[in-house]
């Protein structure tokens, strides 16, 4: 079961009392250190909390006062209307902020501002809702003509979508299925894109498949890891590092035994850091060396 992280559970609070009227348009909402009071939280997820209801247009700094509730009479006249792009932009931002699991229709109808029935006038539900998100995060930066050798077409595409990925957290989950791909013209014109930096190779259509969805899941599985940590940050407050530090008397502990001789020769001295990116570019080149090699068995 999982668990709401706390600078949430403090936001919806919050936003339980504007909506119900209890905090009136004007109104001071408690200050950082009254919700660290109130809840028994850190400074760090108190901000957070708010930060959430800023992000939403629940609230809004007011110099001299404090943060202070918007008023919900409804936009104004000249307002922007609804569209499906302004939607999905809003959805954007939402799931870029706090991840795809606050992604929810009321929460996108709060932060634009309009009733959550009126988003079902351009989007069926969440999922279809996700589906045009994750065509508008393929198509914010282009791949750029083929290139000629096969090897800088796989190379450049694997940068290309953990591109998309790193600005993107949530997407390495949203398209997570292989059995059940999302379909977006955006995500195909990739495919398209890294199966014709094959097409001069000898490799059987299938092969070419394979060598595309090799490289895909590898870059996922990598964004997949940034996204929950970063998912591990907001709940904690704490970043990888200080949870090593925090944990490292536990693992001391296990490796004292001497069970794990290799494992102590590669880790001890404090010598040894795990760095995504390193990692990244470690594995892509054996990747790419991998098809390399059977591309050179082939033409032999």
């Amino acid at each position: 079961m999982t668990t709401e992280p706390p600078y949430l559970a403090i936001a919806a609070e919050l936003r339980r009392r504007i909506l119900s009227g209890e905090l009136s348009p004007g109104d001071r909402v408690p200050s950082t250190r009254a919700v660290t009071r109130e809840w028994g939280v850190a400074m760090a997820t108190a901000t957070k909390a708010l930060g959430v209801l800023r992000r939403e247009g629940l609230v809004r700094p007011e110099p001299g006062v404090g943060t202070v509730v918007v008023g919900q009479k409804g936009a104004a006249p000249d307002a922007e209307p609804l569209s499906r792009k302004r939607l999905v932009d809003a959805a954007l931002e939402l799931a870029d902020a706090e991840g795809l699991n606050a992604l929810t229709m009321r929460r996108v109808a709060t932060v634009l501002g309009v009733s959550t029935m009126t988003l079902y006038r351009h989007v069926p539900g969440k999922a279809e809702l996700v589906r045009l998100m994750a065509d508008a995060a393929c198509g914010e930066v282009p791949l750029g003509p083929v290139p000629p050798e096969w090897r800088v077409g796989l190379e450049r595409g694997a940068r290309w979508l953990r591109g998309v990925y790193s600005r993107h957290r949530w997407m390495a989950h949203a398209m997570a299925s292989f059995t059940r791909p999302v379909a977006t013209p955006n995500a195909m014109a990739y495919t398209e894109w890294v199966l014709r930096s094959l097409r001069g190779t000898p490799l059987t259509h299938t092969e070419k498949l394979h060598a595309h969805l090799l490289i895909f899941a590898y870059v996922q599985g990598l964004s997949m890891a940034d996204d929950l940590e970063e998912q591990a940050r907001q709940d904690t407050g704490i970043s990888d590092g200080e949870w090593m530090e925090q944990n490292e008397p536990r693992f001391d502990a296990i490796q004292a035994g001497g069970s794990y001789p290799e494992l102590n020769s590669v880790t001890s001295g404090g010598g040894f850091g795990l760095d995504l990116d390193a990692l990244f570019e470690f594995g892509l080149q054996r990747t790419l060396d991998g098809i390399a090699s059977m591309i050179g068995e082939t033409s032999g």
